[in-house]
């Protein structure tokens, strides 16, 4: 595939900023920038504090999915977690309530500023919240050493918990920590050890991780992910980085696509936006999405278009970004 002009992608370019419905990675408001391909919509969105490699990254999907036919899907709906970030224990039940039929949620745990007694109290409920049959995982960001990540794990035990997300920043903690676990039925997953990583595979190589969380923007665009979980043997869990109902599409494109979907996907991140780009949300409904693209509204483009200050930072990043590719 032949990179689109600088040019191509600016002429349809559009900034936004989404409000979030509750604080979320230390943000209130969602910045993505979208563009039309002759494939269709698609979204650059990396967080703010990311450097130029690693936002080119995603630069690359956003153009793989705008330019390029997507791989064949094999499944025309993929079913989706709850995502309850760091609020407090009396806030799950309203932040679950968005969630319209999803069987599993995943909890932020080891928030900045937050302690163990925290994420418990925050655990245990959307545990009572989902009742006995509800799935319920946690993802620490790498949030915890060796020691807090073993500690919480016997802290969260009650919970039943699916599994324990990026518990430890690197590999070798990861490793170490799998091994001390090795008689709890407790998985271990990598997500920022995949889609930070020079070498997505290194953490499946290294035996760290019992599954793999894979994001198609950070790892480069569909195909590229599902090139990664093939090679790395895993189990695989398609996730997302709080896109537009643009973004999610794109992550849906690779759910639907994986040969096996064993785990919901963590896609129905749409729940979390106050606003979105379309008049017909990305949002759970009966506790999965809808396979397909997604066309922004005019309207909703111009009623949350980012001030002109960030418009120019973003497209001043893009260029930036795209030069790398």
């Amino acid at each position: 595939m032949s990179l689109p002009r600088v040019a191509d992608l600016l002429a349809t370019a559009h900034v936004v900023s989404l409000p979030l419905v509750t604080r979320f990675r230390g943000v209130e408001h969602r910045e993505a920038v979208l563009f039309e391909g002759p494939e269709g919509w698609t979204e650059f969105s990396p967080f703010l504090e990311y450097d130029d490699a690693e936002a080119a990254v995603w630069l690359a999907a956003a153009i793989d999915y705008g330019w390029r036919h997507q791989p064949a899907p094999v499944r025309d709906r993929v079913p989706v977690n709850a995502t309850v970030p760091a609020v407090a224990a009396d806030d799950v039940p309203s932040v679950l309530a968005r969630f319209d039929g999803c069987r599993t949620a995943k909890v932020k745990v080891a928030e900045t500023g937050q302690t163990l007694a925290d994420d418990v109290a925050r655990v245990r409920a959307v545990r009572a919240t989902m009742g006995p049959e509800g799935r319920v995982r946690v993802d620490a960001n790498g949030g915890w050493n060796v020691d807090e990540a073993e500690h919480a794990a016997h802290a969260l035990a009650a919970f039943d918990l699916e599994y324990l997300e990026q518990p430890c920043a690197s590999i070798d903690e990861l490793s170490e920590l799998r091994e001390r676990l090795a008689d709890w039925d407790l998985p271990i997953a990598a997500d920022e050890s995949v889609r930070k990583a020079a070498d997505p595979l290194a953490v499946a190589r290294a035996g760290a991780a019992d599954l793999l969380v894979v994001k198609a923007q950070p790892l480069g665009g569909v195909a590229r992910a599902l090139s990664i979980v093939d090679e790395a043997g895993l189990a695989a869990v398609v996730s997302s980085a709080l896109d537009t109902s643009v973004g999610l599409a794109m992550g849906a494109a690779l759910a639907a696509a994986l040969p096996d979907l064993p785990y919901d996907c963590g896609l129905g991140t749409a729940s979390l936006l106050a606003a979105d780009v379309t008049r017909a949300p990305l949002r759970p409904v009966d506790g999965s999405l809808p396979v397909g693209r997604v066309t922004p509204d005019a309207a909703l483009l111009a009623r949350h278009a980012a001030s002109a200050d960030r418009r120019a930072w973003w497209l001043e990043r893009l260029e930036r970004c795209a030069a790398q590719l």
